[in-house]
């Protein structure tokens, strides 16, 4: 079997940029809505065959958004939640740029842990394995998640170190593309925006 999954990071919310919102329940802004009504227009003619997504309300409202275009139900999972940041969730990043254990996860992704929470290779492995079992459904699939998790799945397809996260980005609304054929997975686009 063959498949094609679609990562898409949920559009913009209030928080984005300045606030660590792990697993708020915060809605997707204006802006937000906006950027996932294009990734809908963009995928419009793709014939989607499932559309998984994060627990979370900002995953949601933008899986629902796409959803809505191709008469799908949208599938929430758990392995495409945020990552559980423990003591550090809704924190604003500007109250953690002196605390030396967020300096050691950014520079350390692979092995520096969160205060309470999970480890980055936890939350990639997670979001790995459900990508893997997507191939014997086939067809393309649409998976709505967040930044560090896709990024995670990504290093995780091109073995790359958890601690060059932070090498390539993944923009509100955009989208990778992960083509998966016979056990094995290959990144054909990545941080693609909808314009």
């Amino acid at each position: 079997m063959s498949a094609t999954v679609l990562l898409a990071r949920h559009g913009s919310h209030d928080e984005v940029g300045a606030v660590l919102s792990g697993r708020s329940e915060i809605a997707l802004n204006a802006a937000g809505r906006a950027e996932a009504e294009r990734l809908a227009e963009h995928l419009a003619s793709t014939p989607l065959t499932a559309i998984h997504s994060s627990p979370r309300r900002r995953t949601r409202e933008t899986a629902d958004i796409v959803a809505a275009r191709h008469g799908l139900t949208v599938q929430l999972i758990d392995a495409l939640d945020e990552i559980d940041f423990g003591d550090w969730a809704g924190r604003s990043f500007a109250s953690l740029d002196g605390d030396p254990d967020w300096a050691r996860w950014n520079d350390a992704r692979g092995t520096a842990p969160t205060p309470g929470g999970e480890t980055m290779a936890a939350a990639a492995g997670r979001a790995a394995r459900h990508l893997a079992t997507l191939e014997d459904e086939g067809g393309t699939i649409l998976c709505v998640s967040h930044c560090d998790v896709i990024r995670g799945a990504v290093a995780d397809y091109l073995g790359l170190d958890l601690d060059r996260l932070l090498t390539f980005d993944c923009a509100p609304g955009s989208l990778t593309t992960l083509a998966l054929a016979n056990g094995r997975g290959r990144i054909v686009t990545l941080n693609e925006v909808p314009r």
